[in-house]
C-alpha cells in the first residue's frame, strides 16, 4: 500500500517539476532542477523528461507540417525583397557618386577662382614688413584684374568692399611712420648736427656760416638718419594720387620744427652745452632738409630751402646780435672749437645759391667784439704768467734745454753761448711765455679773418692793429699791475726791467712773424707798425720809478728806527745802529743791480742817496724835535759821515769822481756850519757864487739855531752869570737876528 502511494506521489511531483520547467524562465529553473537531483528518483524523472521532449517534438513536427507552405512562400518573398534591396542600394550609390562629382567640380572651380585672388594674401606680410607700396600694387591688381576674373562671388564682393579701407589703412600707417620720423629727427637733430659737424672740414670759424658749409659738404646724411619713412610715405601718397597733400603736410611740419629749432632757449647763455646744443640742432635740421632736397623729386625745392635759410639767418643773427650772446659767441670761439665750427667759403655758399651778405656783415660786426674778448682772454693769460713767475734767471742745465727755450723765444747772446753748462739766462720764465702768447694771439686773429673774404693787406692791417691793442693796453696794464702790486720786491722789479728789455729787443721778430703769415712785407706803404718798443719802454720806466719808490720806502723804514738823544751832551764815535743797518741794506741791494743797465743803477743809487739826505735833514728839522744839543749834532754828523763814506765807496759803477757825494752836500755844509760855528763866514759870503756854505738855506739854519738856542738856555739857566755862556748866548741871539733880517731881505 505504501509503495503504491509513494509511486503516485513521485509521479505527481515529477509532473509538477516538468510543468515548472516548461513554464518557468530558464534563469529561474535552478531550484527546480536542484529538487530533481536531490530526490531519490532521479532516473525516473529523466525518463519522464525524455518522454515529454518526444511529445513536444511530435507537436512541433505537426505544426511545421501544417505551416510549411507559408514558410516556403515567405522565403520566396524574402528572396525577392533582397533583390529589390540590392537594386535600391545601387541607385543610392549612384546618387552619392553624382553628388561627389558635383562637389569635385565645385572645388576645382573654387580653386581656380581663388587662384586669381592669391596676390591678396601678400597684403598682410607686406604691411607687417612695411612694404606698403607692394601692398598697394597688390590691391590694384586685385581690383583691376583678379577680382573681375574671379566672378561675382560673395567673397569677391567682400574683398572688393575692403580694398578702399585697406588703402586708407596703408596710407594712415605710412603717415604714422612719417610722424614718428619727424618726431625722431626733432628730438635728435642736435645729435645729427653734432655728427655732421665732426665730419666737416677742419677750417675753424664762427658757427653761422658753417651751417651751409656743413649742409652742402658732409659725406652722406643717410649715414646719420634713416630716411625710408619719408620715401615710403611719399611713394604711397603719390600712388594714391595725394602727393600735393603729402608735400604740403611735410613742409608745414618742418617749418614748425624750424621755428622751434631756431628759437634759443631762455637759459642757453648759461652754459657751453646750451650753445653747443643750439648750434647742433640748426645744423642737424639743414642736414636733413638738404638730403631730402637732393634725394626726392620735388618733395622740397630750392625755393623752400632758401625760405628756411632766410628764416635761419634772421633768427640766428638776431640771437647772436644781442649783447650777451654776441660776446659769448666770441668766447666760445676761443674756448670750444667743437661748438663753433668752420665758416664756409663764400664761393661754396654762392655756388649753391645761398646768400651770405648778411653773414659777412655780422662777422664784420662781430670783429670788434671778438677783438675785445681776445684781449680779455689774453689779459687773464698774461696775469697768470706774471703771477706764477719766480722772477729769477732761468737755469739751463743742458744744450737741449737751451735749444728748447731758444725755440720759444728769439734770444742770441754770443758771450752766453761760450759759457759752459750749467748756466743761467738773464731773463725769467715769463719772457718766453709772454712771447709765445703774443704769437698765439696773432694766430687767433688770423683764424677769425681767414674766411672773411679780406685781402692780405686788410688781414695784415687787422692783425697789426689788434696786436698793438694787446701790447699797448692789455700787456701794458698787466705789466703795470705786476709792478705796482703790493709786496713786490726790489729783486722782482730788477728782473722785470731785464725781462722787458729782452722783450723790447724781440719786437722786430714779431714784425717778421706777422709778415710771414700774412705774406705782406713789413716795409709796405701805409703798413701799421707795432708799438711794442714803446710798451716795454714804458713798463721799464715804471719799474725803474717803482724801484726808486721802493728804495725810498725801505730807507724810510730804517729811519723810523732812528732814536737820537737830541739833548745829549756829547756825541758818539760810531755811527748809529739804524744807519749801519741801512748802509748794509743799500750795499746788498745795489749789488743786485749789476744786471741792470748802468744808467738805471746809477739813477737808483743817486735817488736813494738824495732821499736819505733829504730825510735826515727833515729828521733834524721836524717840529717834534724842539731842542738840539751840540752833542746830538755831533752824533748826527758822525752818521752823515758814514753816509758819505758809503757814497765815496761807489756802490754802483759809473759815477765820475765824487758825484754821488753831492747828494749829501746840503747836509754837509749845514753840519759844518754848526759844528765849526762859522757864522761870520756864512753871513759875510751869503749870496756869492763862491760861498763856502752856498747850499745852506737861511731858513734852515735859523730853524736849527733856534732849537740849539732853546737847549742852551735850558742847560745853562744856573750858569747865566758866567761870562762865556753869556757871550755865547748873545752871539746866538745876534746870529738869529741877522738870519731873520736875511730871510726878510730875500722875501722882499
Amino acid at each position: 500500500m505504501s509503495l503504491s502511494c509513494n509511486a503516485e506521489f513521485t509521479a505527481a511531483e515529477h509532473e509538477r517539476i516538468l510543468r515548472e520547467i516548461e513554464s518557468t524562465d530558464t534563469n529561474c529553473i535552478g531550484p527546480t532542477l536542484r529538487s530533481v537531483y536531490d530526490g531519490q528518483e532521479h532516473g525516473l524523472f529523466m525518463d519522464k523528461l525524455e518522454g515529454r521532449i518526444r511529445n513536444h517534438d511530435r507537436e512541433i513536427e505537426k505544426m511545421c507540417n501544417h505551416h510549411f507552405q507559408g514558410f516556403v512562400d515567405s522565403i520566396t518573398e524574402l528572396l525577392k525583397v533582397r533583390g529589390e534591396a540590392q537594386k535600391l542600394k545601387l541607385l543610392t550609390s549612384m546618387d552619392e557618386l553624382r553628388q561627389c562629382r558635383l562637389q569635385q567640380r565645385n572645388i576645382a572651380t573654387t580653386i581656380d577662382k581663388l587662384t586669381h585672388c592669391l596676390p591678396g594674401t601678400n597684403i598682410g606680410p607686406s604691411k607687417v614688413q612695411k612694404k606698403y607700396y607692394p601692398a598697394l600694387r597688390t590691391l590694384e591688381q586685385l581690383e583691376e584684374s583678379c577680382l573681375p576674373q574671379a566672378g561675382s562671388y560673395r567673397f569677391c564682393g567682400i574683398m572688393s568692399e575692403n580694398i578702399p579701407r585697406l588703402r586708407t589703412h596703408i596710407r594712415d600707417v605710412s603717415m604714422s611712420d612719417l610722424k614718428d620720423f619727424l618726431e625722431s629727427i626733432r628730438k635728435h637733430s642736435d645729435k645729427i648736427g653734432e655728427t655732421a659737424m665732426k665730419q666737416c672740414c677742419s677750417s675753424v670759424q664762427v658757427m653761422c656760416l658753417s651751417l651751409t658749409h656743413i649742409i652742402l659738404q658732409i659725406p652722406g646724411a643717410q649715414d646719420l638718419v634713416d630716411f625710408s619713412p619719408v620715401y615710403r610715405c611719399l611713394h604711397i601718397y603719390t600712388v594714391l594720387g595725394a602727393r600735393d597733400t603729402f608735400e604740403n603736410y611735410y613742409r608745414k611740419q618742418r617749418r614748425k620744427q624750424a621755428r622751434l629749432v631756431l628759437q634759443p632757449h631762455s637759459n642757453m647763455h648759461e652754459t657751453l652745452e646750451g650753445y653747443r646744443r643750439y648750434f647742433n640742432q640748426i645744423v642737424g635740421f639743414f642736414v636733413v632738409e638738404d638730403h631730402i632736397l637732393h634725394t626726392t623729386q620735388g618733395l622740397v625745392n630750392r625755393a623752400y630751402v632758401e625760405e628756411l635759410w632766410e628764416l635761419a639767418l634772421s633768427k640766428t643773427i638776431a640771437a647772436l646780435r644781442t649783447h650777451s650772446v654776441f660776446a659769448f659767441i666770441c668766447f666760445l670761439f676761443l674756448t670750444e672749437m667743437d661748438i663753433i665750427h668752420p665758416l664756409s667759403s663764400p664761393v661754396s655758399l654762392q655756388g649753391y645759391g645761398f646768400p651770405v651778405n648778411q653773414l659777412f656783415d655780422m662777422l664784420l660786426e662781430m670783429r670788434d667784439q671778438y677783438g675785445e674778448i681776445l684781449l680779455k682772454k689774453w689779459n687773464q693769460s698774461f696775469r697768470q704768467i706774471l703771477d706764477q713767475d719766480n722772477y729769477s734767471p732761468i737755469p739751463v742745465a743742458s744744450p737741449e734745454e737751451y735749444q728748447r727755450i731758444a725755440g720759444q723765444f728769439p734770444f742770441q747772446d754770443p758771450e752766453l753761448d761760450k759759457m759752459p753748462f750749467p748756466k743761467k739766462l738773464p731773463f725769467s720764465e715769463f719772457v718766453p711765455k709772454v712771447y709765445s702768447q703774443l704769437k698765439e694771439f696773432i694766430y687767433a686773429c688770423l683764424k677769425y679773418s681767414e674766411d672773411l673774404h679780406l685781402s692780405s693787406t686788410e688781414i695784415d692791417d687787422m692783425i697789426r692793429k689788434s696786436t698793438n691793442l694787446l701790447l699797448t693796453r692789455t700787456l701794458s696794464h698787466c705789466l703795470q699791475y705786476a709792478i705796482k702790486k703790493k709786496n713786490v720786491g726790489l729783486a722782482e722789479l730788477v728782473q722785470i726791467i731785464i725781462n722787458t728789455t729782452h722783450l723790447e729787443q724781440s719786437c722786430h721778430y714779431l714784425e717778421e712773424f706777422i709778415s710771414n703769415i700774412t705774406n705782406v712785407p713789413p716795409d709796405t706803404i701805409n703798413a701799421t707798425k707795432l708799438y711794442g718798443t714803446s710798451t716795454f719802454k714804458d713798463a721799464r720806466h715804471a719799474a725803474e720809478e717803482e724801484i726808486y719808490t721802493n728804495l725810498n720806502q725801505k730807507i724810510d723804514q730804517f729811519l723810523q728806527l732812528a732814536d737820537y738823544d737830541w739833548t745829549a751832551a756829547q756825541g758818539g764815535a760810531q755811527a748809529s745802529d739804524y744807519l749801519s743797518d741801512l748802509i748794509a741794506f743799500l750795499c746788498s741791494t745795489f749789488a743786485v743791480f749789476t744786471h741792470l743797465p748802468g744808467k738805471v743803477a746809477q739813477t737808483a743809487c743817486m735817488s736813494a742817496c738824495k732821499h736819505l739826505s733829504t730825510s735826515l735833514l727833515q729828521l733834524l728839522l721836524e717840529g717834534d724835535v724842539r731842542q738840539v744839543s751840540m752833542g746830538a749834532l755831533q752824533q748826527f754828523n758822525v752818521d752823515v759821515k758814514e753816509c758819505e763814506r758809503f757814497a765815496r765807496a761807489g756802490p754802483v759803477p759809473g759815477f765820475q769822481g765824487d758825484t754821488l757825494l753831492l747828494a749829501f752836500i746840503d747836509l754837509r755844509q749845514l753840519l759844518d756850519l754848526f759844528t765849526q760855528w762859522d757864522w761870520s763866514t756864512y753871513l759875510a759870503d751869503y749870496g756869492r757864487p763862491t760861498c763856502k756854505y752856498l747850499r745852506v738855506n737861511p731858513q734852515t739854519a735859523l730853524t736849527l739855531l733856534e732849537k740849539m738856542k732853546d737847549t742852551s738856555r735850558k742847560n745853562n739857566m744856573f750858569a747865566q752869570f758866567r761870562k762865556n755862556e753869556r757871550d755865547k748866548q748873545k752871539l746866538i741871539d745876534t746870529v738869529v737876528k741877522q738870519l731873520r733880517n736875511l730871510i726878510a731881505t730875500n722875501q722882499a
